[in-house]
């Protein structure tokens, strides 16, 4: 079978490659991709910056069908649905796996990166890690439960977003996106969405689309002035920064009120940022910062979703055949797309 392989360290080295199918072994199952997204983290590692252990297959956003079971599966049969948690090898037995933190247990080695992922035909996934989809969710759809899931996590299980809530989110992509969504979903009232003039075309656009109640372009706006006008000075319950650009990440103290929270997704790149201690501190914020998934949050996703709360399918703008990854990998880069999913 072909697939999408990190063949190593630096930057670039991807190529379509032709692998064996894989073998489940005891308690795993063999899985058709029917689809996978494309990550900023496939980004990072095509450009040498997240850890990985070449060569590798990309891809750990994905939906497909179990055509075959290994040795000691019980709770799966041949023709199920499903999506998976991407955190494989976690030890079981440090202080965060016992207390239900697997995702980010220090030995966990994530599919499309750590061992391989998705950009191919076939997958091996630990049953333990699986979760069924329902008959009438596109796989389509399905591929986008894990970066949904992030967002759920992140904005309803750690930021705890709230009933009634005034919320902002900074970095239109994709997660920010999905982020809104969450918002919206928990009971926000007023969901603001800031982005840059780059994101106008595509980004700004769609959240527009998705009826969010108040859209900035930091070029034409100032989003603090706006804030300040529609909570009467107050400042935003939750802020929830998914851009991971410095100046956006110092901006959260400035658009919270007193005693709100910070939600921070996006990641930097870099070692350390500029931020406002002092003014945060002054406010008395509450900081929460996200990785990955709880086992918790994806089958509340999943509800969500197939509910119609969180509209997710509605962040995929582009597919590509698996062949033509060069080309989606640049849409992608260019900002020129939402989530992109290829198909095997």
């Amino acid at each position: 079978m072909q697939a999408l392989v990190k063949t190593q360290k630096g930057v670039g080295f991807l190529e379509l490659r032709e692998v064996p199918v894989p073998k489940p072994g005891p308690g795993e199952v063999l899985i058709a991709v029917k689809a996978a997204g494309i990550c900023a983290t496939d980004v990072h590692v095509k450009h040498d910056r997240f850890p990985y252990w070449p060569p590798v297959v990309l891809g750990h956003e994905f939906s497909g069908e179990i055509v075959e079971l290994g040795p000691e599966v019980q709770r799966f049969r041949v023709g199920d649905r499903v999506v998976g948690e991407p955190h494989t090898q976690a030890c079981g037995h440090c202080y965060l796996c016992r207390t239900g933190n697997i995702q980010i247990c220090p030995t966990k080695r994530s599919p499309g990166w750590g061992i391989d992922g998705a950009f191919t035909s076939f997958l091996k996934m630990p049953e333990r890690l699986l979760h069924r989809i329902p008959d009438d969710m596109s796989f389509d759809v399905a591929a986008v439960v894990e970066p949904t899931a992030n967002t759920v996590h992140d904005v309803i299980e750690r930021a705890k977003v709230e009933a009634g809530d005034f919320v902002v989110v900074l970095g239109p992509g994709p997660i920010g996106l999905l982020a809104g969504l969450t918002a919206r979903a928990g009971g926000a009232r007023h969901v603001v969405i800031i982005g840059a003039p780059s994101d106008e075309a595509v980004r700004l656009k769609k959240a527009r689309e998705l009826g969010f109640d108040t859209v900035i372009n930091l070029a034409e706006t100032n989003p603090v002035e706006v804030v300040q006008d529609l909570t009467d000075g107050i400042g935003a319950d939750l802020v929830i920064d998914c851009s991971g650009a410095p100046p956006a990440i110092a901006s959260t103290v400035d658009l919270v009120r007193k005693k709100g929270r910070i939600c921070a997704i996006g990641l930097t790149g870099r070692e350390s940022v500029s931020f406002p201690w002092d003014k945060a501190a002054s406010k008395v914020v509450d900081i929460a910062f996200c990785m990955s998934t709880s086992y918790t949050s994806w089958d509340r996703t999943i509800n969500l979703i197939a509910s119609g709360r969180i509209p997710a399918g509605e962040v995929v703008s582009h597919r590509y055949p698996l062949a033509q990854w060069e080309q989606a990998f640049e849409e992608m880069e260019a900002q020129r797309t939402l989530k992109v999913l290829l198909i095997p």
